[in-house]
């Protein structure tokens, strides 16, 4: 348990960078447009695919394991 307790501030490290670069890679669907008024209805209903569906997966299964990682430093200490 010592040695886990000493490597895991360094995996959230890694896992909140990951997690910020991927959250930042990521295009957002609402634009300038609806903030002024604009016809924007359609930017809203998408089907995500490729890269972009990807990237939303990669994000959820990063911030699943953040959270897990989390939880185990919480019961070490």
């Amino acid at each position: 348990m010592e040695s886990l307790s000493g490597i895991l501030p360094y995996i959230q490290i890694g896992l909140s960078v990951l997690l910020i670069a991927v959250i930042l890679l990521q295009q957002s669907s609402a634009g300038l447009g609806g903030a002024f008024g604009g016809d924007n209805f359609s930017a809203g209903f998408h089907t995500k695919r490729g890269f972009e569906k990807t990237l939303f997966t990669t994000s959820i299964v990063i911030a699943v394991l953040f959270v897990i990682s989390t939880l185990v430093a919480l019961v070490i200490r």
